[in-house]
């Protein structure tokens, strides 16, 4: 019997470790990624000014796992019905499958925005953006990031206050089409955030929709903005191995009865009937859900704890659940903990605990060290 977790993200690796210690002998685990390394990527706008700091937040596989047979290669194609996953040096058949591919960056078709906006998902991409805002920093100008979820807001802070370490001229401009930042969370914790932003020096602009890109100007409702750099952090589409597509799942988080879908690679609904946000907190939540779901459904086929083979489980439905929220601004930080809202060097402290637990939860004990001393040696600096 073969289990195949497509990713190693949050989700994925979550996954992935657990189901080594829960799955019984003989069950063969495959992890498939397109990278042989993790990447906390909510981390990773720290690199754009901070460069050393991907040392800290990218974690080898094989130093992670340990039964998985770990698959180093790009999912093309996943085709369900015959339970065959097309990739782009081999093919696997499975048994059981969890998708958590994650998501990629989404331009909506706006012209020019694919060509001149950088976006920041990958090592490679905050390192472009750093080398492309340094030039910025040097010929005084504009940088624009269209977006103001959590990832177009930790960007543009980083940009701000890189441009202040080096004494620079710079505006860091947010574009969002809604009407305040951070649209998706709490009242209180949008509110704290601006209030993170203006005290960073970042202009604001809410109710503003991007239509378009040009090499130095982004089009904005009828007028243009001009620009030196441009970050694009406006939205997400599903994997390319899924046309683009980011499938509904519900509590049990199944597409089918024999695949899985979870973290950012899904439209995750759980078991209250809740739209669940796209964040590390959930995939690493539902990754718990699937792990618990997977070692039923593969006991039950082979009839583990004296059953028969072949009954059906009864499977955990998920609930999203979580204590808080929190997003760092340059060298300041926003975290809302039940009612409480609160900034500074607490809302600091808590940003890198969350980044250093994560690693030390999936075994990178060095990197969780390293992350938790640069984060808290330099007061986000």
């Amino acid at each position: 019997m073969r289990v195949v977790v497509l990713g190693a993200g949050y989700a994925g690796l979550t996954l992935a470790r657990r189901l080594e210690s829960r799955l019984p002998d003989g069950v063969d685990l495959v992890v498939v990624d397109e990278s042989d390394t993790h990447l906390v990527q909510h981390e990773l706008h720290r690199v754009v000014r901070r460069p050393a700091v991907a040392d800290a937040i990218t974690v080898p596989l094989a130093d992670v796992l340990s039964r998985a047979t770990i698959h180093t290669s790009r999912v093309e194609r996943l085709d369900r019905e015959s339970r065959r996953i097309h990739l782009d040096d081999d093919t696997l058949e499975y048994d059981y499958a969890a998708i958590c591919l994650g998501a990629e960056t989404a331009f909506y078709d706006l012209s020019g925005v694919r060509e001149y906006g950088l976006p920041l998902k990958r090592l490679d991409h905050a390192r472009r953006l750093r080398e492309d805002f340094l030039d910025t920093c040097d010929a005084g100008g504009r940088a624009v990031v269209g977006g103001a979820g959590l990832s177009g807001v930790q960007v543009a802070g980083e940009l701000a206050a890189l441009a202040a370490d080096r004494d620079a001229d710079v505006e860091v401009t947010v574009l969002e089409r809604l009407e305040s930042v951070a649209p998706a969370f709490p009242d209180a914790f949008q509110s704290a955030v601006r209030d993170a932003l203006d005290d960073a020096g970042v202009t604001v602009h809410t109710g503003a929709q991007v239509t378009g890109a040009t090499p130095d100007a982004v089009a904005v409702d009828g007028r243009t903005i001009p620009y030196h750099t441009f970050v694009w952090t406006g939205g997400i589409r599903g994997s390319t191995a899924l046309a683009g597509d980011r499938p509904v799942v519900r509590g049990d988080l199944r597409l089918d009865a024999h695949t899985f879908a979870i973290g950012d690679a899904a439209k995750v609904v759980d078991a209250d009937g809740e739209a669940v946000p796209a964040s590390a907190a959930a995939a690493i939540r539902e990754a718990r859900t699937v792990a618990t779901n997977l070692d039923r459904l593969v006991r039950a086929d082979r009839g583990h704890d004296g059953g028969d083979a072949g009954f059906d489980p009864r499977l955990e439905s998920f609930r999203f659940d979580v204590p808080g929220w929190i997003v760092s601004v340059g060298e300041d930080a926003v975290a809302k903990v039940g009612p409480k809202v609160l900034r500074g060097s607490p809302a600091r402290a808590m940003k890198a605990t969350v980044g250093a637990g994560h690693l030390s939860s999936v075994g990178a004990i060095t990197q969780a060290a390293e992350l938790a001393r640069e984060e808290l040696g330099h007061g986000g600096r």
